[in-house]
């Protein structure tokens, strides 16, 4: 009977959260919800909270409500502390006009490119590039649309070519300053085989080996794919779309120079130091919470100097805090997530998965934990247009299942997290997808023709090469 109720209310709340990201709903609140119902449901059978990973108030009805002030507490220690700080100095380099910059300078050597097809790679590891500095998908999109698509149609290139290639340069670029990535390492942090992993080391160890690979091999078949569709649709060159104006950057080339470098600066530091622990051996612990303050920072005294106002530049912080104050409902989803599987956990869920997934251990059948869960990821992404909530929902599920299947956590980890990312503009239900098609008045789906291969292609080639490296 307990184990009928198990699946019955285990099927029940996968199936509203699924409904929800489908629908686009916010699920939150539904996370904690159903996390709390699930906890009672396995306390009334006679489970203890977490599988017995839990300290009671001593008043079982308030024990759920513990359990998210609990993880409120270890989340926003850690891996919420992180993302809170990103948040912040993501939104002060917007308020000083640092990321404009960045932009302008990265983009502007793509106008002295004159052959259409090798714009197209070109443009596409930009853009990517760029997505460091706006990791948002559409608001990049809406910037490119605004900078780059001009110089594309002005170029010779098609409009669905260069619309494919803005709706796709969001993807998968390596970065410890991805919320995601943060997620990801503190909770492989807590483990004794990754023990003090930090965010860099889990990027640049782990994540680029297929990342940045993928990226490559993305960039060669946009190239060949999109010189294919435009010889098969003959409809290409079409006006230009009126966009909305770019501010101008006004300044002198050291201006440009230190502003440009601004908000790449915390990447900068990370990637320094990884390279010269590396090279030399040297013990050097930079976290990525440490290098974003420090250049924030740094951040300050440029603006001191270009505004010799220190009532100006004081205000201008404000917004740093109020970006750490916008980034919060990424921490809250994080810890939604984690009260969702301890309610999981309570009903007896996850140690029936952990048992199902001990059968694959020695049996040569590792791949097929990573593989359905990918499978999971492509078709929530393709019906809700995102996968980052159904990636938080499993990031506390990753370890033990993956332990159980007798594979290492990262055959599951760098797959599904990229999966999500890739194939977020193979949706035409996605944001980015929407954007794009709305600017240049063509339809979702036939944006969706000219991003599907290039984005399958890369999906294909980051699974086999995650099952090669670590499986």
């Amino acid at each position: 009977m307990e184990t009928a109720i198990m699946y019955i209310a285990a099927i029940v709340s996968v199936a509203l959260v699924i409904f929800m990201l489908i629908k686009k709903m916010d699920i939150k609140i539904t996370l904690f919800v159903i996390g709390i119902i699930l906890m009672y449901i396995g306390m009334a059978c006679g489970n203890t909270i977490g599988g017995g990973e839990f300290s009671s108030t001593g008043m079982a009805w308030l024990d759920p409500l513990k359990v998210i002030a609990d993880q409120f507490k270890s989340t926003i220690s850690s891996a919420g502390f992180i993302i809170l700080i990103l948040g912040g100095y993501s939104a002060y380099m917007s308020a000083i006009k640092a990321n404009n910059v960045t932009v302008s300078v990265l983009t502007k050597p793509i106008g002295k490119i004159k052959s259409v097809y090798i714009l197209v790679p070109v443009v596409f590891l930009i853009g990517n590039l760029l997505s460091l500095v706006v990791p948002s998908a559409s608001n990049l999109a809406i910037i490119l649309l605004a900078t780059l698509y001009p110089i594309m149609i002005q170029a010779g290139m098609s409009t669905l070519t260069a619309a494919g290639i803005i709706a796709t340069t969001a993807t998968v670029m390596p970065t410890p300053l991805g919320s995601d990535n943060v997620a990801i390492a503190a909770e492989l942090a807590n483990t004794a085989e990754f023990a003090g992993l930090t965010a860099s080391d889990y990027v640049f160890r782990y994540h680029a080996v297929v990342s940045v690979p993928t990226l490559f091999v993305m960039a060669a078949v946009h190239y060949f794919w999109q010189k294919w569709m435009d010889k098969k649709d003959k409809k290409g060159n079409s006006e230009l779309s009126n966009k909305a104006e770019v501010e101008k950057i006004e300044g002198g080339a050291l201006f440009r120079t230190v502003y440009a470098i601004l908000p790449l600066l915390p990447i900068l530091m990370l990637i320094l130091v990884f390279a010269i622990q590396k090279i030399t051996g040297a013990t050097i612990n930079l976290s990525v919470e440490v290098a974003t303050l420090f250049s924030f920072v740094i951040a300050i005294i440029c603006e001191l100097v270009r505004n010799r106002s220190a009532r100006k530049t004081l205000d201008e912080t404000e917004t740093f805090f109020k970006g750490m104050g916008g980034a919060m409902p990424i921490v809250a989803l994080l810890v939604a997530g984690t009260v969702f599987v301890t309610g999981l956990k309570t009903i007896g869920l996850i140690a029936a998965l952990q048992e199902a997934m001990t059968g694959l251990q020695g049996s040569g059948l590792g791949f097929v934990l990573p593989l359905l869960l990918v499978a999971l990821t492509a078709l929530i992404v393709l019906l809700s247009g995102s996968g980052t909530a159904l990636f938080f929902a499993m990031v506390p599920l990753m370890v033990p299942l993956a332990a159980a299947a007798g594979i290492s956590v990262l055959a599951v980890s760098v797959p599904m997290g990229l999966a999500g990312n890739l194939l977020r503009a193979v949706s035409p239900v996605s944001a980015v997808v929407m954007i794009v098609a709305g600017s240049v008045k063509r339809e979702p789906l036939e944006i969706v023709k000219r991003t599907s291969v290039p984005m399958i292609a890369g999906v294909v080639f980051m699974f086999v090469l995650s099952l090669i490296m670590f499986l």
